[in-house]
């Protein structure tokens, strides 16, 4: 089983028999409501923009990549550090590929 970075916090697995509609819901709220500031706002504006329109494989991607530390996933974002080879995928490129800087203006 893979271990998360995300102390106090244990999320469920994957529910594959969870409706597409009420799962980009979770995710959404998931992605809004983080432990800091910065990851509501770069994750918020990310399921804003892509949940819509991700696949299932996307999602699973996606949902994964939630369960890891707040300043972690920050930091793979904005590249300050790279991210692991297990996230070296198109969710993390699209995760990587918005302007966050436009959002705040």
């Amino acid at each position: 089983m893979t271990q998360f970075n995300t102390p106090g916090f244990v999320e469920g697995q994957i529910d594959k028999d969870e409706s597409i509609e009420i799962r980009r819901k979770r995710l959404k709220f998931r992605s809004w409501h983080r432990g800091i500031k910065e990851a509501d706002i770069l994750l918020g504006s990310f399921a804003d923009k892509f949940l819509g329109k991700m696949t299932t494989e996307q999602l699973d991607k996606y949902e994964n990549l939630l369960r890891e530390a707040d300043s972690d996933i920050v930091a793979w974002i904005t590249k300050d550090r790279p991210s692991p080879d297990h996230y070296d995928h198109d969710v993390m490129e699209m995760l990587k590929s918005i302007d966050y800087l436009k959002i705040l203006k």
